[in-house]
C-alpha cells in the first residue's frame, strides 16, 4: 500500500488546517450550548398539602411531561442524568374541587427548578381525582435486612421491632389491601454482634396513603452457630385408605445449624418429619420424599438423610 509522503511545508499546512477545523468545531459547540432551547423531560409527581379530611385517588399516572426552557449545556446535563426529576404539586385546592390545573401552579413548580431553567408547561395540564371516605388501620412492620455475617455467625432469634405496628391512613379500598409495611433494607458486613438500629419505613408508593411513624427501632439478635445432628421419627400422612404402613427406615437424620445459646434446648422433639402417602397413591412413585413440617425458628436445615424412603403398605 502506497504511503503518502509530505514535505515540511505540506505538513505545516495540514496541521494549520486541522487546527482550524478543531477551533471551528469548538466555536460552533460553544455557540450551540449557549443558545436557549425548549425540551421535554419526564417527571414524577409528589403531592403536598393534601387535605386532611379527604382521601383521594389520582385518576391518571403519577408521571407527567414538563416542557423546560434552558441553555444547551443544561439540556446536555439533563439528558445525561440517570434519575427522574420529581415535582411537587400543591393539593390544597382539592378542598373545593376535584381537579388541579398545572397552569395555576407554574410559579410554585418553577421554584423547584434552578433559576436558569424555566417551566413553560406541564402535560397533562389538568389532574383529576376521585374521593372516598378516609380511614385508618394499624399494620405490623416488617424489617428487611441483608447482612453479611462473620464465619459461624447468624441471626439466632426473632427480630424485635419498636413500635411493632404503624398507623396508615387513606381510602378504605386501598388501606384494606395493605397487610404490613416494610422498612428500608438494613445492610452490614462482617456481622458477629447484635444489631440495634433505626430503620426508616419504605417511602410510600401511593400518594394517597400516609403512614405514622416514619421510622422504627430494630434489634437483630446475632450469635455464634454450630452444627447439630438429630434423629427424628418419621411419620406417614394420609394413610387412611391403608390398614398399615411401614417406612424403611423409620427415622431420618437431620443436620441443622443452631446457636450455641440454644444448642441444648434443640431436641428431636422440636422437629416433625413426614411422608405423604398420596404421593404414592396418586402418582405411583416408588420412594417417598421426606418433608420437614415442623422445626424451631432460626434453626437452619442443612441436610436430610435419607431424602427418600421405601415403604410397605397393607390394604
Amino acid at each position: 500500500m502506497p504511503v503518502l509522503k509530505l514535505n515540511k511545508t505540506q505538513r505545516r499546512k495540514l496541521s494549520i488546517f486541522a487546527k482550524c477545523i478543531i477551533f471551528s468545531f469548538l466555536a460552533w459547540a460553544l455557540f450551540a450550548i449557549s443558545n436557549d432551547y425548549v425540551f421535554t423531560v419526564k417527571s414524577n409527581v409528589q403531592y403536598v398539602n393534601v387535605p386532611d379530611s379527604r382521601a383521594f385517588h389520582p385518576l391518571q399516572s403519577d408521571t407527567v411531561s414538563v416542557r423546560l426552557q434552558a441553555k444547551g449545556w443544561q439540556l446536555l446535563f439533563t439528558t445525561l442524568q440517570a434519575t427522574t426529576q420529581t415535582i411537587q404539586v400543591d393539593l390544597s385546592g382539592l378542598e373545593r374541587r376535584n381537579w388541579i390545573v398545572f397552569a395555576n401552579q407554574l410559579g410554585f413548580i418553577n421554584r423547584q427548578f434552578p433559576a436558569n431553567q424555566r417551566v413553560i408547561s406541564v402535560s397533562p395540564d389538568t389532574l383529576y381525582f376521585d374521593f372516598s371516605k378516609q380511614t385508618e388501620r394499624k399494620v405490623p412492620v416488617k424489617a428487611l435486612y441483608n447482612l453479611q455475617f462473620s464465619k459461624q455467625y447468624d441471626v439466632i432469634d426473632e427480630l424485635r421491632i419498636s413500635p411493632e405496628y404503624v398507623t396508615i391512613t387513606g381510602p378504605l379500598e386501598d388501606v384494606v389491601q395493605i397487610e404490613h409495611w416494610e422498612t428500608d433494607t438494613i445492610r452490614s458486613a462482617a456481622v458477629k454482634n447484635d444489631i440495634h438500629t433505626i430503620a426508616y419505613l419504605k417511602q410510600n408508593q401511593r400518594a394517597n396513603i400516609n403512614v405514622y411513624p416514619t421510622s422504627v427501632e430494630v434489634d437483630i439478635p446475632v450469635g455464634e452457630i454450630t452444627e447439630k445432628i438429630l434423629e427424628v421419627p418419621l411419620k406417614a400422612e394420609n394413610m387412611q385408605r391403608f390398614s398399615s404402613v411401614k417406612l424403611l427406615p423409620g427415622k431420618v437424620k437431620l443436620t441443622v445449624m443452631v446457636s450455641l445459646r440454644d444448642y441444648t434446648k434443640v431436641t428431636s422433639n422440636a422437629f416433625e418429619a413426614v411422608v405423604n402417602m398420596d404421593d404414592w397413591a396418586d402418582n405411583d412413585i416408588s420412594s417417598l420424599p421426606v418433608i420437614i413440617t415442623q422445626m424451631p425458628k432460626f434453626c437452619k436445615l442443612v441436610k436430610i438423610e435419607p431424602q427418600n424412603v421405601d415403604f410397605f403398605v397393607r390394604r
